[in-house]
């Protein structure tokens, strides 16, 4: 209905390249806004809906905090939101289109998805490969949490990281290596985070030292 017909409501039209990359124009008929003048038009405290999803979470959560009392649906998209900024999604665009996230980024809005959900049908197995891409060292620490809180529920979690803020809060580690590629793939030790720091042969093990009070 709204959505600009010349792009389909994508805001670029593609042009296929025949020994190119496709290129992306703006689309000249919305100027990139994506929708029809007319619902364009329609302002929310003077946001139109192109606003709104030029916004980050953390805009959007301001925005629809400060307006709660007026409209009970307000305090259900900030709830939506907020779990997008607990996983460190803070910054990211409400319109951002998938594709132009990072493999972390995509996993944490899986993951913020699942703690909109009221309930879980049972203990759950969590994979994430490497999640902190991009994140800030605040924004690691707000995942931690996260992460933890799905332990505490009762749920597994495992993490492909090398990210020493992470592993550090690991319950259990098991090291690959001793070296990348033709020289790894053995598991060089396995155990506790004060137990891998132990381990001589473990790259691991010695930087974990130096985060680890032992």
């Amino acid at each position: 209905g709204g959505r600009c017909e010349e792009c389909q409501g994508e805001g670029v039209i593609r042009v296929g390249m025949q020994f190119m990359a496709d290129v992306e124009l703006v689309c000249e008929s919305c100027g990139g806004k994506r929708f029809k003048d007319e619902i364009l038009e329609v302002k929310y405290h003077g946001y139109s809906i192109y606003d709104i999803l030029e916004m980050t979470v953390d805009a959007a959560v301001e925005l629809f905090s400060s307006h709660i009392e007026e409209n009970p649906i307000n305090k259900k998209i900030v709830e939506k939101l907020s779990a997008l900024q607990r996983v460190g999604l803070g910054y990211v665009r409400l319109g951002q289109s998938s594709s132009t996230l990072s493999g972390g980024e995509s996993q944490r809005v899986k993951l913020a998805s699942f703690l909109t959900k009221e309930s879980a049908s049972g203990p759950i197995l969590f994979i994430f490969d490497e999640p902190t891409t991009g994140l800030h060292t605040d924004d690691v620490r707000k995942l931690i949490e996260v992460l933890q809180k799905l332990v505490d529920a009762g749920n597994t979690v495992l993490v492909i990281e090398h990210n020493l803020d992470i592993i550090k809060t690991a319950d259990y580690l098991i090291d690959l290596g001793p070296e990348g590629g033709e020289r790894g793939g053995e598991i060089v030790c396995c155990g506790t985070p004060e137990e891998v720091a132990k381990c001589d042969r473990s790259y691991t093990g010695k930087f974990l030292k130096d985060k680890l009070v032992m």
